[in-house]
């Protein structure tokens, strides 16, 4: 593959803009910029919950599945980003949809109707897995708000909306195969 950075530091945005991969220079702060910055701080957060099911699949091999479901998603969220960065690349397929929405309804078929709002929290994966998804979200609305600018394949948004309600249902497996109570939310009592 060679060598892509020979340097770190370029100086080049040292005045608030930056160089998309097709050559334009974008403020740091323009909507394409902050869906790509958003895209990468889910896969940071995917990272380490991804971190953790490793670590914790001796003690709960049933999360082994969750890490071989959900690393691929890393790889394609990078994708994602490519595409972001030169809108005229193209990367992410359509059939990465197709994989994350069977994995939602096999996991889905395991676990039953949801009945309450479940709240993050229980355990530390089960709250990562509840992190991931919220950060799924956040890059999903900034990667809306850049398409009403400028136009993003459906397919982009789609794996975003797909992602999310694959790291929810993630959240609810991992509380069953750690044999945890899912935290569900009680509404306040009246006052009076």
């Amino acid at each position: 593959m060679g060598n892509r950075l020979s340097k770190i530091y370029t100086r080049t945005g040292d005045a608030g803009e930056t160089g998309l991969a097709d050559g334009r220079r974008v403020a740091k702060d323009h909507p394409r910029v902050e869906a790509m910055g958003e895209v990468d701080s889910l896969n940071s957060q995917l990272g380490l919950l991804l971190a953790e099911l490793d670590e914790q699949q001796e003690r709960w091999p049933g999360l082994a599945e969750l890490g071989e479901i959900l690393a691929p998603c890393q790889h394609r969220l990078f994708d994602l980003g490519g595409e972001l960065a030169m809108p005229a690349y193209q990367a992410l397929e359509a059939g990465e949809i197709v994989r994350l929405e069977a994995a939602i309804d096999r996991w889905n078929a395991e676990l039953g109707p949801l009945r309450d709002f479940i709240l993050p929290g229980g355990s530390r994966l089960i709250a990562q897995a509840h992190v991931c998804r919220s950060q799924a979200r956040s890059a999903e609305r900034r990667c809306q708000q850049l398409n009403a600018l400028e136009a993003l394949r459906p397919e982009l948004l789609a794996y975003l909306n797909r992602l999310s309600d694959l790291l929810f249902v993630a959240a609810r497996l991992i509380a069953r195969r750690q044999g945890r109570a899912e935290i569900l939310w009680q509404a306040a009592s009246p006052t009076g």
